[in-house]
């Protein structure tokens, strides 16, 4: 489904992303890890055409994305939840889900997305500046899911969220993606990360230095230490 080849991406005089290669298959789940600062933001910024490829390729669905504008990419069925969230604080949650779309969703639509966040629904009309850092997290998510991508690119879901919450958006994650939705997700909680996504591509310095099963991360932690300076005893709790 998604396919990069030899992506390079330059800051100026950066070398940012250094031949990196990876596939996301139909109905797959797939978590992109590594340290802060090697590149996992600009590799997603650089599928979404944000990142300036300097050589490469992207492909969604066959499609060259080099051939799509970036505004362009979300209607070919890719979702994108940036760090951050990036919602309109001044907008209405139901304005914010609407933000991306040509017309107003249908109701099959409203409703396969407040069945996956019920408690925005509740709060339809109050300014998505009011939500807590978690429902503000629901809500990008949602936003995306009112497009029915085929593909969900999610940055760092989790960061910054409270405990109980974490386990609610990691739950809806995984009936996301157990509705056909195949998932790319940048996680620094491990432990979520591997429980999410029976397959793991681990990042070095701009480029792919790993690529396994959860499993095999699970039953070799000197992985983990190597490329993350962690073991699974130490991940952070979920």
């Amino acid at each position: 489904m998604l396919k990069l080849s030899g992506v390079n991406v330059h800051y100026g005089k950066l070398h940012i992303l250094r031949g990196v290669s990876l596939e996301v298959g139909s109905g797959e789940s797939v978590a992109l890890l590594g340290r802060n600062g090697v590149g996992k933001t600009t590799t997603l910024r650089a599928i979404m055409g944000l990142a300036r490829r300097s050589a490469g390729s992207v492909e969604f669905n066959g499609v060259d994305l080099a051939r799509v504008k970036p505004y362009e990419v979300p209607r070919l069925g890719i979702g994108y939840v940036p760090q951050g969230r990036g919602i309109f604080p001044n907008l209405s949650v139901y304005e914010n889900l609407c933000i991306g779309l040509r017309a107003k969703p249908d109701a099959e639509t409203e409703g396969y997305v407040f069945a996956h966040f019920p408690r925005l629904k509740e709060r339809m009309k109050q300014p998505g500046g009011t939500l807590s850092g978690g429902e503000q997290q629901m809500l990008a998510i949602a936003r995306c899911l009112m497009m029915r991508p085929k593909l969900i690119i999610l940055d760092e879901p989790t960061e910054g969220i409270m405990p109980l919450l974490v386990t609610q958006i990691r739950r809806e994650i995984r009936r996301i993606h157990d509705s056909g939705v195949s998932i790319l997700l940048v996680e620094q909680n491990v432990e979520t990360a591997l429980r999410l996504c029976p397959r793991v591509v681990i990042m070095e310095k701009g480029s792919i230095v790993h690529t396994g099963t959860s499993a095999e991360l699970k039953s070799r932690p000197e992985i983990l230490h190597r490329y993350l300076g962690l073991s699974l005893q130490r991940a952070p709790a979920v």
